[in-house]
């Protein structure tokens, strides 16, 4: 992880999408590749110690997909995940504990639905179990035109994923929509000025804790770390984990 770490701030970036800490439970799912294993003792093992290591290194670590990403009815991916909250967490939360523990600055919530809504709509489990329940309070970050999937919205207009908790919108071609479409609704009062507040003072902290503000051009910061992209201890270490 660390090493994972290292190359990428050699390319130039601050914040990493990683750990992903499914707990892939059918085989038919197309990025089981990304879990650890089936096994949510395994992944909460696994999830602190690479967020340690990440974060270590200089690199905003990202806890990812909240959360049942790996559940989902019949590995479909993107599907449903069909349990009660308890079983949800006991299974699919497990990684949550130790990366929030150890630390972790972000977390992205997943594109798959929870007893039919979709994760990116519903405060029940952005705010109330991540937040709430977990102790989490970073920044949390939708996933690629996530909060489009939620029923009755787009990617670029959606009240109902930033007052669940969404504070980072992931909108990669839309974003001048979403923000003209946003400050229309915070006029209206369909989203707060509290709420606005509250992600922009969450994103800022993490930008603050993480040393973004006094740290200078990313370009400068790679420079430094360019003997890292493929450098042979870390093959040999590649070679090892394989």
């Amino acid at each position: 992880a660390a090493a994972t770490a290292r190359e990428g701030i050699a390319t130039g970036i601050d914040w990493i999408f990683a750990p992903t800490l499914a707990v892939a439970l059918d085989p038919r799912w197309g990025r089981t590749y990304e879990s650890y294993g089936s096994n949510p003792a395994l992944v909460k093992k696994f999830a602190g110690v690479v967020v340690e290591a990440m974060q270590g290194e200089g690199i905003v670590a990202t806890a990812k997909h909240f959360i049942g990403d790996g559940g989902t009815h019949r590995g479909i991916d993107q599907g449903d995940t069909r349990l009660n909250k308890d079983d949800l967490m006991s299974i699919h939360g497990q990684g949550y504990l130790s990366a929030i523990e150890a630390g972790v600055m972000t977390v992205m919530a997943s594109f798959n639905s929870w007893n039919g809504g979709k994760i990116h709509g519903n405060s029940e489990l952005l705010t109330g179990l991540l937040r709430e329940e977990l102790g989490f309070d970073g920044f949390v970050v939708s996933d690629w035109n996530g909060i489009g999937q939620v029923a009755g919205c787009e990617p670029d207009n959606c009240v109902q994923a930033i007052n669940a908790g969404i504070d980072m919108v992931m909108v990669p071609k839309d974003w001048r929509a979403l923000l003209d479409n946003m400050t229309q609704q915070v006029r209206a009062g369909e989203i707060t000025e509290a709420r606005i507040d509250e992600a922009v003072s969450r994103i800022l902290r993490i930008k603050i804790q993480a040393g973004l503000m006094e740290r200078g051009l990313p370009s400068k910061r790679a420079t430094a770390y360019a003997d890292a992209i493929g450098a042979e201890q870390h093959r040999e270490l590649a070679r090892e984990a394989v």
